[in-house]
Parts: C-alpha cells; structure tokens; sequence
C-alpha cells in the first residue's frame, strides 16, 4: 500500500499540489487521472521521492518515505517499477539486455539467473523470440510490452505506469491494459497508473483518484465515476464520444 497525506507543493508563489490525500491498495490497479496541469505527474514525482513535498507525507507500507535519509529511500526505490510514457528503453541494447538492465544495477544475481528471469519476463509479455531483436526493430506496441516486462523483472513490490498506452492503436492498448491488470493481481503489487485514457479506466481501474486544480476532487471505482455528479469529473470523463454513447447505453437500460 501507498499513502498521501497532506502533500503539498509549490513552485515559487504557484502551489500545484494542496494537501492531497490518497490511498492506493496492494493487488489492484489505482487510477490517477485528471486534466493536463491538474497536479498528476507533480503528485507522482513527489510519491517516487524525484520532488520534495513541502509539507505531509508519503508512506510505503509502514515506512514514511517523505522522512527517510537517502540510503533508506534507495532501499525502498528497488521495490519500486517503473513503466514510463515513452518506454524509454536503451537504443543500444537487445529486447534482453534492456528487460536485465535493472538486475545487473541493482541485484547480485549471476548471469544465467538474471537470464533466465529475463527471459520469463518476456515469455509473461509474450515476447519470446524477440529477444535478440533491437528497439528500433519492434512495434511500438512491442516496445511498451519490453518496458513492461523491464518494470517488473525486480519482482517490485510497487509499479508506477506513465500512460501506458500514449500512442498505441486501441487494439494493443487493450493488450497492455490486460497485462498490467493480470500482473497486479498475478505479483500482489500497488500499481499507480497514470493515464488520460478513459477506456483503460473503465476496463481495469480498480481505485481511481481524479485531480483537479491540485486536489482530489474525486475518488472511487470504475461503477462509480460514470454518475458521480462532479462536474469537473463529469467534464473529463464524456469528453470523447465514446464515454457519451456508454452513458447513454447505461441510462436507456
């Protein structure tokens, strides 16, 4: 479990975050969404440790990172997966080498060890064969699978999932939904995903929190965010079409 309370922080005289208060639980996917500058990705920097709060807390489990020294905090980052927006894998490096790079940073694994989970790792993304090939030589869709399967070869206890599906096709992000979904529950862990992706909430947000303009002005499940009677939720959410077809589905049954 993660939890924020009272996180506050500004930039200068521009206060981005006001005392936020959340709660994301342990085998379940937990939605951060919101509108561009509502105070996401700021909120989420301060929860891996990137920013400072400048008042409150964040806790993993018992311990309060917000208050650790630096050798307690990295302690703490290795439990910690990262699946960042644009994959941000290694240009240089295999589909292999990539998915090992954090075993050989931070683990004292041996070489076949760090192979072998690895490779179990790509087979859980079903990417096995690919593992020879270069970034530059797989999809798109590919390239977020090798991220994912790089995010979880520490066996975190915590993954964090910068719009996973920026920039794929509905049919792969409907793929990399899944994964993320089957992982959390498969590993147990607390994932945090952050996403403007109102199809992903719908299908696999089991807690979302929706900021805005640096607070939470919204949180609950996926049954009820469809009529929760905010309406700068309500804004958000039937912005596209598709989400007015469903609540017009929804309200003629």
């Amino acid at each position: 479990m993660i939890r924020a309370n009272g996180v506050k922080k500004a930039f200068g005289e521009k206060v981005v975050l006001h005392g936020i208060d959340a709660e994301f639980q342990s085998g379940q996917v937990n939605f951060i969404i919101g509108r561009s500058g509502s105070g996401k990705s700021v909120l989420t920097k301060c929860m891996v440790g990137l920013l400072e709060v400048d008042s409150g807390r964040v806790q993993y489990g018992d311990s309060v990172f917000s208050e650790l020294n630096r050798r307690d905090r990295e302690a703490v980052r290795r439990e910690i997966g990262m699946l960042f927006q644009g994959g941000a894998l290694f240009d240089s490096m295999t589909v292999l080498e990539n998915v090992e790079f954090p075993l050989r940073m931070f683990s004292d694994m041996a070489e076949d060890e760090r192979k072998e989970r690895a490779m179990e790792c790509l087979r859980r993304v079903e990417l096995l064969g690919a593992e020879h090939l270069f970034p530059a030589e797989v999809s798109g869709g590919m390239q977020k699978r090798v991220a994912l399967a790089r995010a979880i070869v520490g066996k975190p206890k915590y993954l964090f999932c910068d719009e996973p599906n920026s920039g794929l096709d509905p049919q792969t992000a409907i793929i990399i939904d899944n994964l993320i979904k089957d992982l959390t529950q498969e590993y147990g862990t607390t994932t945090v995903v952050i996403s403007h992706d109102m199809n992903s909430v719908i299908e696999i947000g089991d807690s979302i929190h929706f900021l805005h303009e640096g607070r939470v002005a919204w949180q609950g499940d996926r049954q009820g965010i469809l009529d929760s009677g905010v309406s700068s939720l309500d804004q958000f959410v039937y912005a596209s079409d598709l989400m007015k077809d469903i609540r017009n589905q929804l309200r003629r049954k």
